[in-house]
């Protein structure tokens, strides 16, 4: 009965002082929520299309006007602008008012009706990553096209019928399933990813924060009173709040992302919530662990900050864990945004069976065994509090 008692009582303190702290608010609802709706409204069309490029046609006959309307009927480019040379459309690129240009070089009709096989040449600006990508196959799709419309037209004057015609130009039919994503949705890829590693970001600093400030502010000694003097009893209740208040906002990003943006769901809803609940817990815990082996408020913070905007690029989200260097490899494991990414793929996106992740489970509730390892350092300096700037 004393123990819950102590219990409540912290749970009651700390909901006073994060209700009464504006800091509380911005970093565990305005900044998770507002990261989410930003971006998912930013890329809410799933791909850039529409990318401005430029051309340059050197030819000016009937064939390089229709390969030019081929071109800006695609979804990914729109004709911008039209120059007589390479440096003006060059110019143009590094001024930054097209994303790359179309070169159709001179007596481009006669080389290619009289077979000589002339040269397109596609020019996209790599700096803006995705726009260049998407802008290129653009590019490629177009010369595809105007290969396939010549060579089809010279059989056809050559008296060859359409069912032969086909086969040589198409000898082999692909049949494309893209497993997971198959619109291809960028909003997809960097939603699910990209969004719960800002709300595990947020959880890393706020606990880290909350626990060091009351060093710093020289509460910890009551902190540590109302708990019974316990120092289980102390982290519990306070972290116990801020799970509530975080996993509350999860849960809000999740309808956001699978109820109102339709993710890709392949799995039991409860699934999805047990996922969060527990990314929430094992970066709280993860926090504490660091606060307790560095009980210093903006040394600890800024180590938090660190490792959870590193694990944006090393825990597998936009590059695969297996061909990082072996020395950034397991780095990746230690973070718990890395357990929850894996469960993501096998049970949001694949839906197979929750036996095959088993051990990512069991990884995310294991980091709740951190700060039972330095409680005890962590409540001396509780004690004696002494903040060193």
């Amino acid at each position: 009965m004393k123990s819950r008692n102590v219990l409540l009582a912290t749970i009651s303190r700390e909901w006073r002082r994060i209700t009464s702290r504006r800091i509380y608010f911005w970093a565990m609802v305005v900044a998770p929520l507002l990261s989410a709706v930003i971006l998912l409204s930013m890329m809410g069309r799933g791909l850039p299309m529409r990318l401005p490029c430029a051309v340059v046609d050197l030819d000016h006959t009937e064939v390089s006007r229709s390969v030019l309307t081929t071109l800006d009927a695609l979804q990914y480019a729109e004709i911008k602008s039209k120059y007589n040379s390479y440096s003006e459309a060059l110019d143009a690129v590094q001024r930054g008012e097209v994303f790359g240009f179309f070169v159709i070089p001179e007596h481009f009709a006669d080389d290619a009706l009289a077979g000589r096989s002339p040269q397109i040449s596609l020019y996209s600006n790599y700096v803006y990553y995705i726009p260049a990508t998407m802008l290129y196959k653009g590019f490629v799709t177009t010369a595809t096209l105007a290969k396939g419309g010549l060579v089809k037209g010279k059989l056809e004057a050559m008296g060859a019928s359409e069912y032969t015609i086909t086969p040589r130009l198409v000898p082999i039919a692909n049949h494309v399933h893209q497993i997971g994503n198959p619109w291809m949705s960028y909003n997809i890829y960097l939603g699910n990813s990209f969004i719960p590693c800002v709300l595990a970001l947020m959880v890393l600093l706020v606990t880290a924060y909350s626990i060091l400030i009351e060093i710093k502010h020289y509460t910890s000694i009551e902190w540590l009173t109302t708990a019974g003097n316990s120092m289980t009893v102390a982290l519990v209740g306070k972290l116990l709040t801020h799970t509530l208040v975080f996993f509350v906002v999860g849960v809000l990003i999740d309808i956001l992302m699978y109820d109102i943006y339709r993710f890709p769901v392949n799995c039991s809803p409860w699934i999805v919530l047990l996922n969060t609940l527990l990314l929430v817990i094992g970066s709280q815990a993860f926090a504490a662990f660091v606060a307790m082996l560095i009980p210093n408020l903006r040394f600890a913070v800024s180590i938090c900050a660190l490792l959870g905007i590193l694990s944006f690029s090393t825990c597998g989200f936009s590059f695969p864990c297996e061909q990082m260097y072996g020395a950034v490899e397991p780095f990746a494991w230690l973070m718990p945004m890395r357990y929850y990414f894996m469960i993501y793929i096998d049970q949001v996106l694949n839906g197979i069976d929750l036996y095959y992740s088993r051990y990512y489970f069991a990884m995310l509730i294991g980091f709740v065994l951190l700060p039972f390892t330095f409680g005890w350092y962590l409540k001396r300096k509780c004690l004696n509090p002494v903040y060193i700037e």
